[in-house]
């Protein structure tokens, strides 16, 4: 696997950069190490209002895996990245395998001896996590976009579903994570 490491708007340290790859060398055991089809892992860091952010972003045929975390120290926000990207190639690689009626040539990409019977049980737990425990119903009133944020608010949730006054469509409100706000709206 190779890496491309670079920096937002601060220097990555050598010991920076021989850390991440290291850490991400922890996934090449998913990819297929081919001398035609090699992955390859685009790292980029910074650092906002001392969040140390890190976003990688590995495309292989096929598949396209994306995470990014952020944390006080970049040490860590690496560790993180690292985690999430596991978690979702394991869970990406059981549903692979799950399908009979795939194509052998994608699951000849991946290495099968990396696939054991703990990450098997990881991702069972992690599917088990994806059940609805719980369904609500409400009436959709018309209200503004103003007063959706206001209702979101009230109830101390992260988004709200309501049908907006001014087009009649229903549109979904969310906080982002830069405390302010986002609209969805179906086209």
């Amino acid at each position: 696997m190779r890496y491309v490491i670079r920096g937002n708007n601060f220097q990555v340290t050598d010991a920076l950069k021989d850390f991440a790859a290291r850490k991400l060398g922890r996934l090449e055991k998913y990819f297929d190490s081919s001398p035609n089809q090699e992955a390859e892992a685009h790292v980029a860091m910074s650092v906002i209002k001392d969040q140390h952010k890190v976003e990688v972003t590995i495309p292989y045929p096929g598949l396209l895996c994306r995470a990014e975390e952020s944390s006080e120290d970049m040490y860590a926000s690496v560790d993180l990245v690292v985690e999430k990207l596991e978690r979702q190639i394991r869970k990406y690689k059981t549903r692979v395998n799950r399908k009979s009626r795939q194509d052998a040539s994608f699951r000849n990409n991946w290495k099968e001896s990396a696939y054991n019977e703990t990450a098997v049980t990881a991702v069972t737990e992690e599917e088990n996590d994806l059940k609805v425990v719980r369904t609500k119903r409400f009436n959709l009133k018309p209200m503004g976009t103003e007063e959706a944020i206001l209702q979101m608010d009230m109830l101390g949730h992260n988004f709200f579903v309501f049908t907006n006054a001014d087009t009649n469509l229903i549109n979904v409100i969310y906080r982002r994570k830069d405390g302010k706000y986002g609209l969805i709206e179906p086209e």
